[in-house]
């Protein structure tokens, strides 16, 4: 998903491979399409395959409201292979008709899920090279501009593998318009379908789309980095759509400048909404939050009760500092680190009566900078503990391995959360912790992450490139009156409860009409 970092992993529950259902078209038909899917895929010895819910930010972002959908229409989900066991799959079952989510609810209703096995190299330049390398790296505002990007032949070859990347599932989606098309709604994923709208509403222009972008919006000059026909197909193809979705009002705010620079859109601000090649598109803001009773009960699961167990042991009496992310690049961990030392470095008041856990999951570790991004952040935090450990206090605690109960324990244990990315188009994580927190958490957050909007009132806002400020946070963070930090986090909890997964899509639904 975009940058919605989520705690979210994998459900116990294994998916059924029962037969399809019979005619449910006058039930209305809803697709999804996005690069990853809701199952991952494993293969037993004896070839055998098994699906188990998957994991990430967009999957947990969905679901809930897709359950509730599937007893009123037929849903697909379509999207990518990312594994071999995936491809297997998809061989196996190309109509997605043989593997579903099943809903538990007295209703029933199910999830089809359709895998595509897209060739390795056009994946590889779809995703790798012009997904995550230039649009990820642009709507983030992550180049280096005075030697990167760098727009050559091989990224023009690299945007036809997005091209036809985008098409295979458009021409999945036409496929999957098995009844009247002003019957069928159509849910698209992010800046990795972004062409998908525009090509399937040239084949069927009567069916209903929606895009959803989990990303920030970069402002008009910084899009323009991008070359100029491929800034200008992003934005042609999403306005295909019926509806294009957003985390926050800035992130379509510069979208609708984008629209009217680059394209020579009308654009109607007060209505918020673009008229382009004659079609008109609703621009809509949809913050989303967490299904707060979900979160809460797995989080006091047994597993994870053992890991709070551990944390609290280690931590003793001392305040806690966490935060948790992906070593994603954007995420800003070492300027995270940095502050942390700053703080230890000028409050010596602190030594020995606060423990910073920081849980850095490995993210995109096939990518060579990515790899080296982790050791980075592994070597600034052994020299923080080199420098202020003593026999009786490890200041930081470092974990680079993904656990998803020890990520909940770590919420409920919080007096302090950091989220501090460079920019974000949301950051979950930011509303998962005060959900989660026993001790009514204090939080930290970039006023450059989309919750920033949703939360800023009640967190501590900071410039996520100055350490010094952010310095200055953890300390006013860590001294704050309990009744205080216990009544913003409760405000912070609520503020994350009251836009929960299903009313998030059904607005978006609800935008098409």
């Amino acid at each position: 998903m975009g940058d919605n970092s989520s705690l979210s992993a994998p459900a116990d529950e294994e998916a059924s491979g029962a037969d399809a259902p019979g005619d449910q078209a006058t039930r209305g038909r809803l697709l999804v399409a996005s690069n990853r899917g809701p199952l991952s895929f494993a293969m037993a010895p004896d070839g055998s395959l098994s699906a188990r819910r998957g994991g990430g930010g967009l999957v947990s972002g969905l679901m809930p409201g897709l359950s509730a959908l599937a007893e009123q229409s037929e849903v697909l989900w379509i999207c990518a292979a990312l594994s071999d066991a995936d491809r297997e799959a998809s061989r196996r079952d190309p109509d997605g008709q043989q593997f579903a989510i099943e809903n538990v609810s007295p209703a029933g209703g199910r999830t089809a899920v359709r895998t595509l096995d897209i060739p390795a190299g056009i994946f590889e330049g779809a995703y790798n090279a012009v997904a995550n390398a230039a649009l990820w790296f642009v709507q983030h505002l992550m180049f280096d501009t005075p030697v990167q990007p760098v727009f050559g032949p091989g990224f023009r070859r690299d945007w036809q593998s997005y091209e036809t990347y985008n098409d295979t599932f458009a021409q999945a989606l036409v496929q999957g318009v098995t009844t009247a098309p002003d019957q069928v709604r159509v849910l698209v994923q992010d800046y990795h379908l972004a062409l998908v709208p525009r090509m399937l509403r040239d084949r069927v222009p009567g069916v209903r789309i929606a895009h959803f972008s989990h990303t920030p919006w970069a402002p008009v000059d910084y899009y323009r980095i991008l070359p100029d026909d491929s800034g200008r197909g992003v934005l042609d193809g999403i306005l295909g759509a019926d509806h294009a979705g957003f985390l926050s009002q800035r992130w379509a705010s510069a979208f609708l400048d984008c629209c009217e620079a680059l394209l020579g859109a009308q654009v109607d601000r007060s209505a918020q909404r673009v008229i382009h090649r004659g079609h008109v598109t609703s621009v809509g803001v949809h913050p989303l939050g967490v299904d707060a009773p979900a979160l809460r009960e797995r989080a006091y699961a047994a597993d994870v009760q053992a890991h709070v167990d551990t944390l609290e042991r280690l931590a003793g009496d001392r305040k806690v500092i966490v935060r948790i992310d992906r070593t994603e690049l954007s995420k800003n961990i070492l300027r995270g680190l940095a502050a942390y030392r700053e703080l230890l470095a000028t409050r010596p008041e602190w030594h020995g009566r606060v423990v910073h856990v920081a849980f850095a999951y490995p993210s995109r570790s096939s990518v060579p900078g990515y790899r080296e991004y982790t050791e980075q952040v592994e070597r600034l935090a052994a020299e923080i503990n080199a420098e202020f450990a003593t026999p009786n206090w490890q200041p930081l605690m470092l974990e680079v391995k993904d656990d998803y109960p020890r990520s909940l324990a770590a919420c409920r244990v919080a007096d302090v959360l950091v989220v501090n990315p460079i920019r974000d188009g949301m950051n979950l994580v930011a509303e998962e912790g005060p959900v989660l927190s026993d001790r009514g958490c204090a939080l930290v957050l970039s006023r450059e992450a989309g919750a920033a909007s949703l939360l800023g009132s009640d967190a501590l806002l900071i410039n996520p490139y100055d350490i010094s400020a952010t310095a200055s946070a953890l300390h006013q963070a860590l001294t704050m009156p309990e009744d205080e930090r216990r009544r913003r986090c409760a405000a912070l909890a609520n503020a994350a409860a009251a836009h929960a997964p299903g009313p998030w899509l059904s607005a978006q639904l609800d935008a098409l009409g």
